[in-house]
């Protein structure tokens, strides 16, 4: 296979001590990257998806949403959407093919300050990046092997832990702050943790369009000064705009319609259970999901023609013995691949939830669906695969180890999406001539040691020792050795973003997260 998408490796200048210097001063990490190119994974055929597309333009222009209100209406109805005989919220399919045709189809998400440039995502179709979200209610305690309310302190310390994971690409509000209650407060200071705790790039939610503003003041002393934010947006605004089966939820609506009229970049899930929210049939999941989500690239279309959304079809499954949701099946990995090849279909940008273990500890079981769902979604060419770090008991709660060991599947499934680079000097029709000959073997060639960090990924947590060497070494588990690397990256990495400006923030808005909480007592 051959791929363009990575520079050709140059050869490295000198002898072997100058290559061997080189090596040791490498990360080892140079093999992956985040952008690299997904879409090679098709589950639907290009009829399938003539077909999918067409239901579900035929559900907006005749079933429709309910739920509106007098606002959206207003924003919308001039413009071409219309109500049915049932009152229902309808887009005619002219209007829908039009609007998709001039869809943004790619937006950036900024890193700051010392990351800026080398962490920002180019979100385009099939540009693969992993993302944290899910506001999971609970965290899992390695040493009790249970589950407690997650805090406003468990938000910094998933941030600052990511803040150190070269493959987890973008930060979110991974656990709800449960110890804050009061909506302003809550809001306010899950985006202080975020952005004191890392400079990645960033998707957040919000309980009111209210906070919005203020929101975006914090923003903006976290990148530079007053309007620095709306140049080069380092955070996008997410939520849940419609509640399965083709009703609006009001309040993230709302949130979608501030956002696109700041022509900020509108995120959002659609989550339909098939079998509960939506048919039980995967077809029929996929075609309700696609409609939902397509309303939403609508509204925000006819309220900023060319505002950048994400098409968020989350299509998840249903247990029908229990009727609770499952996040790690087969039926799971292959609708979300297939969600995102819709999102494909139309070129635009895309996300999905993946890796939403039903497991309750990092087991074989979690292994299994961790890795399917991941590897699935993106080889089908998700942009961002949400959900993606720490992530366990289908979605209630999250883990400081899983987070570190979703961060070295994440290296793996990157390394088999970049695919092999064939050239001439890749197929070493010579080194293979000269060594064959003498001394028989590659070791310690120059064009070994040349593409010994580019070729290949070396993990830190899954064993690779002989079984001697690990029987000597205490017969450490996975999770035992995630434990131990947690500890130590968390033992002495508090940073504080904000820097001389912290005071500032701490005057201007009701801070809870102790300051001798971010320092290492």
């Amino acid at each position: 296979m051959v791929t363009d998408h990575l520079k050709p490796r140059r050869r490295v200048s000198g002898g072997r001590a100058q290559r061997l210097a080189k090596q040791r001063m490498t990360t080892g990490n140079e093999a992956v990257r985040g952008g690299l190119l997904g879409g090679r994974y098709n589950p639907l055929s290009k009829t399938d998806m003539d077909n999918i597309n067409n239901a579900a333009l035929t559900v907006l222009e005749k079933t429709g949403i309910s739920d509106h209100f007098e606002e959206l209406l207003d924003l919308i109805l001039p413009y071409g959407a219309f109500l049915n005989d049932h009152g229902r919220l309808c887009f005619p399919r002219s209007l829908m093919e039009d609007i998709l045709a001039e869809s943004a189809k790619e937006f950036y998400v900024y890193a700051r300050g010392d990351r800026e440039g080398k962490d920002d995502m180019h979100c385009t179709s099939k540009s693969v990046y992993f993302a944290n979200s899910g506001t999971a209610v609970t965290t899992f305690d390695s040493q009790t092997k249970s589950y407690r309310p997650s805090t406003l302190r468990d938000i910094y310390d998933f941030t600052r832990l990511v803040d150190q994971l070269e493959n987890i690409h973008m930060l979110g509000d991974i656990v709800l702050a449960s110890d804050v209650e009061d909506d302003f407060a809550h809001d306010i200071n899950t985006v202080y943790a975020i952005l004191s705790g890392s400079q990645k790039p960033a998707c957040i939610t919000f309980r009111d369009r209210s906070h919005i503003p203020h929101a975006i003041r914090l923003f903006d002393l976290a990148s530079g000064g007053e309007g620095s934010f709306m140049k080069k947006p380092s955070v996008i605004f997410g939520g849940c705009p419609i509640v399965s089966p083709l009703r609006i939820g009001r309040e993230n609506m709302e949130i979608l319609i501030d956002t696109a009229k700041l022509g900020l970049t509108v995120d959002l899930a659609v989550p339909p259970q098939a079998g509960a929210t939506a048919p039980a049939t995967l077809a029929g999941t996929l075609v309700q999901t696609v409609a939902e989500t397509l309303a939403c690239v609508a509204i925000v279309n006819l309220i900023r023609p060319g505002c950048p959304i994400c098409f968020a079809a989350w299509p998840f499954i249903t247990d029908l013995r229990s009727g609770s949701f499952t996040g790690g099946g087969g039926e799971q990995a292959l609708i979300g691949a297939a969600a995102i090849q819709m999102g494909n279909y139309y070129g635009l940008p895309t996300s999905v939830g993946a890796g939403m273990t039903d497991s309750k500890i990092p087991d074989a079981q979690y292994g299994i669906e961790k890795a399917m769902t991941f590897m699935l979604a993106a080889h089908a060419g998700a942009n961002r695969l949400c959900e993606f770090g720490g992530m366990m008991g289908s979605l209630m709660g999250c883990s400081f180890e899983s987070m570190v060991i979703d961060n070295e599947i994440g290296g793996t499934i990157l390394r088999s999406l970049r695919g092999i680079e064939v050239n001439q000097e890749t197929m070493a029709v010579d080194i293979i001539h000269q060594c064959a000959i003498d001394p028989g073997h590659f070791l310690g060639n120059a064009h070994t040691l040349d593409y010994m960090n580019s070729e290949f990924l070396y993990p830190k947590l899954m064993d690779r020792e002989r079984t001697d060497t690990w029987e000597k070494e205490g017969k450490t588990e996975l999770f035992e050795r995630a434990t131990v690397s947690v500890k130590q990256m968390l033992s002495d990495h508090f940073p504080n973003y904000f820097g001389s400006l912290d005071e500032q923030v701490r005057r201007e808005f009701p801070i809870l997260l102790p300051k001798e909480q971010m320092i290492n007592a």
